[in-house]
């Protein structure tokens, strides 16, 4: 009788535990499930994920062919930090590995004190052009209340078409904290916009006789091939400044 009394309880143990066991499983699979399904998500709706905070595999510098050191890898950002020489003409701005032309970009951006940098769109990466922003059109990435860019007025200022639409206004987040930008281009349409930290502060024709008069009336008046190319690199600028983005996807409209 002892000794069946001893099985039974073990029986009872081992059941017990395996009971157990279920319950967690159950508990942790929604977490799992969710996980999955976000990702899915994404995927069925054409995000392409250009930087998960693990590699620069869609990224590389402006006119070569490898990643510049000068960008680091750090808790799932890519962060940029000014060499302390710099070779004279020497720049470390990044562009994607593909094209693209009519497009959603999502990324958050954390920028230094009084620092300053740019997302480029368009870009024609060719000899000639030395930097992005020669072709590329910018929205501007800076902190507004110490560079001294953002009193040359609004249009310079974290948001703006830069040089030619200001922000209606001033969303950005203290120094120090992480900026949400999601810029539409969309040429079949003619509507550009930028929504920062979750409001719409940007509103524009990405070509035409409005772009062009936009154009026209900013410092690029002259230049000839900035914001003419539909297809293009996207860029992110080295200003000298330290800055840090991260959570980048594009999808293609």
């Amino acid at each position: 009788m002892k000794q069946f009394f001893v099985i039974a309880l073990l029986v009872s143990t081992a059941f017990g535990c395996k009971e157990k066991n279920k319950e967690s499983e159950t508990e942790d699979a929604p977490k799992v499930l969710a996980e999955t399904q976000t990702s899915d998500k994404e995927n069925e709706d054409g995000w392409e994920v250009l930087f998960d905070g693990t590699s620069f595999d869609n990224w590389r510098g402006y006119l070569v062919e490898e990643m510049p050191e000068t960008w680091k890898l750090e808790e799932g950002a890519m962060v940029f930090y000014p060499p302390k020489e710099r070779p004279e003409g020497e720049s470390y701005n990044i562009i994607t590995q593909k094209a693209y032309s009519d497009f959603v970009l999502s990324l958050e951006w954390k920028i230094s004190e009084a620092g300053n940098s740019g997302i480029f769109w368009g870009i024609l990466e060719d000899e000639k052009y030395g930097q992005p922003y020669e072709t590329g059109p910018e929205i501007q990435v800076l902190d507004n209340q110490k560079h001294p860019d953002a009193k040359n007025g609004t249009t310079h200022q974290a948001g703006s078409l830069y040089d030619m639409v200001a922000p209606s206004k001033d969303v950005t987040k203290p120094i120090g904290e992480w900026n949400t930008c999601v810029i539409t281009v969309n040429h079949k349409t003619n509507v550009g916009k930028v929504v920062l930290n979750g409001e719409e502060i940007v509103n524009f024709s990405v070509n035409g006789a409005a772009w062009d008069a936009m154009v026209a009336k900013s410092k690029f008046a002259t230049w000839d091939g900035f914001g003419k190319y539909k297809t293009g690199k996207i860029g992110l600028q080295d200003h000298g400044d330290i800055v840090a983005y991260r959570n980048i996807k594009i999808k293609e409209l």
